[in-house]
């Protein structure tokens, strides 16, 4: 029995959880829809693989019974977590994956008890989106537990963004932004909010985004207002808004495909010296009814190769036995304090 399974393993960030798993001793199986590329990156790391597509439910199970665990790295996870979480349902096997994408946050939440009673764990956002954030709002949640509000604010410096994030982009674009207001999930227009943020460097303007963090921090704290910002440059910050009147024909499938083909045409990620000096900065405030206040700044090395670490050792913790059964977010399964375990990361409180 291979270790684990990775699906979608010859993408970016699964090429990254690939290589870096093999560094740890592991052997992975690998998995994805393109028996070409897949034949070549098993030659490469001498691995196993197995091809098939997530309709192909009977080669899913089969991969399935072959592991106790998945890391599901191919998107846009509107349309592939499904199939591939029911699968782990009816196998009895852990499900992680590295979206950010709220639904499907929403809806593996949803099936918790289902996961539950399987003794299985399902825990989506296992990457930059959402460990980092998740473990700061845990954090802040506990230097203020009266906290009704919460804001977090990202940025990525001397990073980039790969394909499969950006088809991820183009597949949800449609939703615009999204926040959480008294408890419930509220959509607002694209870059809907534009504020000024100073992650120790000065101020820059952010804007707000639908991150993960909208979805899970409310299921790891409680805190039932929440925001988040990204620093984006200013041209996409201008598509952002510009969706709001032309989304009309940006949001028809034929104008999507052909988005995610010039996507295609982009490099596949950072590169790898951007993966080596490249960091991430996130900021969360939190706020109470009576105006008590709790600032902390984290400092992560860039947001891909993180994603490798930390779903790969959240993996290594699940195989271990070290498991919530159920949905579970990064900080409710290990604590807020879980991101500090990785190198550069820093956590500093004001």
């Amino acid at each position: 029995m291979a270790d684990f399974l990775i699906y979608g393993s010859y993408g970016y960030t699964g090429s990254l959880l690939a290589e870096q798993a093999v560094k740890a001793g592991l052997q992975p199986l690998l998995a994805g829809r393109d028996a070409e590329k897949l034949a070549a990156q098993a030659l490469t790391l001498s691995l196993p693989a197995v091809p098939f597509d997530l309709s192909n439910t009977e080669a899913l199970e089969a991969a399935l019974r072959r592991v106790p665990l998945v890391v599901h790295c191919a998107g846009p996870f509107v349309h592939t977590y499904r199939p591939m979480v029911e699968a782990c349902l009816r196998t009895g096997r852990h499900y992680l994956d590295i979206s950010g994408e709220i639904p499907a946050f929403e809806a593996l939440a949803g099936m918790s008890g289902q996961a539950a009673a399987k003794n299985i764990t399902l825990m989506p956002g296992a990457g930059f989106d959402v460990v980092p954030s998740d473990c700061l709002a845990a954090h802040l949640k506990r230097r203020l537990p009266s906290a009704t509000s919460l804001r977090l604010y990202i940025r990525s410096v001397r990073g980039g963004v790969s394909r499969g994030t950006a088809r991820s982009a183009v597949e949800n674009m449609q939703r615009g932004g999204m926040l959480r207001r008294d408890g419930s999930l509220v959509r607002v227009p694209a870059a809907a909010k534009t504020v000024e943020a100073d992650f120790g460097r000065g101020p820059v303007k952010a804007v707000l985004v639908g991150w993960g963090d909208v979805s899970t921090a409310y299921h790891s704290t409680g805190i039932p207002n929440v925001e988040v910002y990204m620093a984006l440059p200013p041209a996409l910050v201008g598509f952002m808004k510009a969706t709001r009147w032309l989304g009309w024909l940006l949001y028809t499938r034929p104008v999507k495909e052909i988005l995610k083909a010039a996507i295609g045409l982009l490099p596949p990620g950072p590169s790898r010296e951007q993966n080596r000096t490249g960091f991430s900065l996130i900021l969360g405030e939190a706020t109470d009814p009576d105006g008590n206040r709790a600032v902390s700044r984290l400092k992560t090395p860039e947001s891909y190769h993180l994603t490798a670490l930390t779903s790969l050792a959240i993996a290594r913790r699940v195989l271990a036995g070290d498991f919530k059964p159920g949905f579970a977010t990064p900080s409710m399964a290990y604590g807020p304090d879980f991101i500090l375990g990785f190198d550069g990361v820093e956590r500093n409180d004001e």
